[in-house]
């Protein structure tokens, strides 16, 4: 009897330690927000999701296998929170489906995820967080935001510096020769409010992109200001500009902030085809998980260039026709779980 007691004690024991050391957790985002704009020829009022950060759905998981290693997957789907439709038709994990390892030297993921030059990086250059039809960094600028077939190495920091490497492998139907699809190298450094940071992408194939985002930011007291710079060539249609984007962030309190911003963009085809954007914003945390939001954008376009106002994974209304000034007004609100 004793035996037995002391056997059942060390099951439950191993057990309990055991489950410890690994975790699935199911998370997601609802972002909706309402949006005002007008193209050039009239006010057209609709519903978006996803505007500042993408309505999703996930699930996550890690498992401790010992000596500081983890086993690690995250499975995410993006939908829209207004029609309840999937992001990308007859795809499950549109925005991520990878496993991978953590170690003390570093992170490794392999399959589809997020782009190293996506959010978080993108989002660290702008008051806006890259989000909303605020940030005219994100509706001027053009990078790859996802990535399948992908290894990615995150490096660990180190005297505030940091580093994250992406290799593409083409998928087996591409017929454009043998190598990779594309490569992207971010580099990051920081100390105390200062915060500089580098990214550069290439990708080949159809509608093959050669981008570049950097800049700095700096903190004092409750004042956050950013100055990034951009620019790229490719894609389809033929994205071919720089420019350069400067905001600031400034916390009212811990839960109010309020943002400026303005964006320029140099078309370098010689067309004359420029835009600019001047911006605003704020946000209020409601709860831990609850986020409002507000946001206004003004963008005019020179020449014939057709840049709109848009979001994280909104598409934007085009002008009305080319050259045509867009502005736009947006009320929003995100619950995460």
């Amino acid at each position: 009897m004793k035996r037995s007691l002391l056997a059942s004690i060390a099951l439950a024991a191993f057990a309990t330690h055991a489950h410890a050391q690994s975790s699935v957790t199911l998370y997601g985002a609802l972002d909706t927000s309402i949006e005002i704009t007008n193209p050039g020829a009239g006010y057209v009022a609709r519903m978006d999701s996803g505007a500042y950060r993408g309505s999703r759905v996930g699930v996550r998981g890690a498992e401790d296998i010992g000596n500081g290693v983890k086993i690690l997957f995250d499975l995410e789907n993006g939908f829209s929170s207004g029609n309840g439709s999937l992001a990308v038709a007859n795809t499950i994990f549109n925005r991520q489906a990878w496993v991978g390892a953590g170690t003390p030297y570093g992170t490794v993921r392999i399959g589809r995820q997020y782009s190293p030059i996506y959010i978080p990086f993108k989002g660290q250059l702008d008051a806006f967080g890259a989000g909303t039809i605020a940030s005219g960094l994100n509706n001027l600028s053009k990078i790859t935001p996802y990535a399948s077939n992908a290894i990615t190495y995150l490096s660990p920091e180190f005297h505030g510096f940091s580093t994250t490497v992406m290799a593409m492998l083409r998928d087996p139907a591409d017929g454009d020769g043998n190598g990779l699809a594309g490569h992207i190298e971010t580099f990051a450094w920081h100390d105390g409010p200062l915060r500089v940071s580098y990214a550069h992408q290439q990708t080949h194939g159809d509608g093959a992109l050669r981008a570049n985002l950097g800049g700095v930011s700096y903190v004092y007291g409750p004042l956050t200001g950013f100055v990034s710079f951009f620019n790229g060539d490719g894609g389809t249609p033929r994205y071919h500009n720089d420019g350069v984007s400067v905001s600031a962030r400034y916390a009212v309190n811990a839960r109010f902030r309020a943002s400026i911003g303005y964006a320029y963009l140099r078309d370098r085809s010689g067309g004359g085809d420029n835009a600019d954007q001047f911006s605003a914003a704020c946000e209020y945390d409601l709860s831990k998980r609850v986020l409002l939001y507000a946001s206004a954008g003004w963008l005019r376009n020179r020449g014939e260039a057709e840049f709109t106002l848009k979001g994280v994974n909104v598409t934007g209304l085009a002008p009305s026709w080319p050259g045509a000034s867009v502005r736009g007004v947006q009320f929003g609100m995100i619950d995460r779980f």
